[in-house]
């Protein structure tokens, strides 16, 4: 399928940032939105240099206030995105005890009430439109919760739930919508948030790891194909069924498997 143009949030780095890269060299517009100013900036600088068009916004996805305020100005400067790729989002891997009441508000921000906020700031228009995709990414911890990253996995959990919800809202319209999900992923997001990786669960080992390269080609290929759910590599679709299969199994071997406390 072609699109004219891919919002993406959290776009300043990791997979938001290679999704960027990947739509844009195939010539597609695309809107950058991340907190980060900087970095944005040097990601515009790089797209525009290899031909491509970016257009970037920094804002907190997860204050409905600046969205309100940058959606309206994404208007007037590029028009109603095609695609929306609701990847912002991030989080330190904590017991419940260990984890900061701030730190959960923050989590919940994004992913979750950012994908709401930009999602709703759009919508009326795509909805008129009837046209349109929106991708709304989590971890694989949103389908096999793990131990010892209570209100990380709670998040993700959100996201499940508002795409599940916003997909039975738009069905018989012409508004797609994609879960996007992985396991572990070679990221910047383990240097970002000490002491998460050593917490991945023994079982991971069944499940190889991927690049940001990787896990953002899967999200192109999924939106282009229109797949309703996103993953890589294939032992991730084997533990989700495994899950779906018999749930009581699959918490058993995460149960064995978790971290534990010390």
């Amino acid at each position: 399928m072609t699109y004219e143009s891919v919002l993406i949030t959290g776009a300043s780095s990791g997979i938001g940032a290679e999704i960027a890269r990947q739509f844009s060299s195939s010539g597609v517009r695309v809107i950058l939105l991340a907190r980060n100013e900087d970095k944005l900036t040097d990601l515009v600088n790089d797209i525009r240099a290899s031909g491509g068009e970016a257009h970037a916004y920094a804002v907190d996805v997860g204050v409905h206030e600046d969205v309100v305020e940058i959606a309206s100005q994404i208007k007037v400067d590029v028009g109603i995105p095609s695609v929306i790729i609701n990847n912002a989002g991030g989080g330190k891997w904590r017991f419940i005890e260990e984890t900061e009441y701030e730190e959960a508000v923050e989590m919940i921000k994004a992913p979750y009430l950012g994908a709401f906020f930009i999602t709703k700031a759009f919508m009326p228009e795509m909805l008129e439109r009837n046209s349109g995709h929106i991708v709304n990414v989590t971890s694989i911890a949103a389908i096999t919760p793990f131990s010892g990253a209570t209100a990380y996995t709670a998040s993700r959990k959100a996201m499940l739930g508002f795409h599940e919800a916003l997909s039975a809202d738009l069905y018989g319209t012409g508004i797609r919508t994609s879960l996007a999900y992985f396991a572990k992923i070679e990221s910047s997001f383990w240097a970002n948030n000490p002491g998460s990786e050593e917490r991945i669960p023994a079982s991971q080992k069944m499940i190889p790891v991927i690049s940001e390269q990787e896990a953002a080609k899967a999200i192109v290929n999924g939106v282009n194909q229109g797949k309703r759910v996103i993953t890589a590599p294939f032992m991730s679709k084997v533990v989700t069924a495994l899950n779906y299969l018999s749930p009581p199994i699959t918490r058993l071997i995460m149960n064995l498997t978790g971290y534990k406390r010390r």
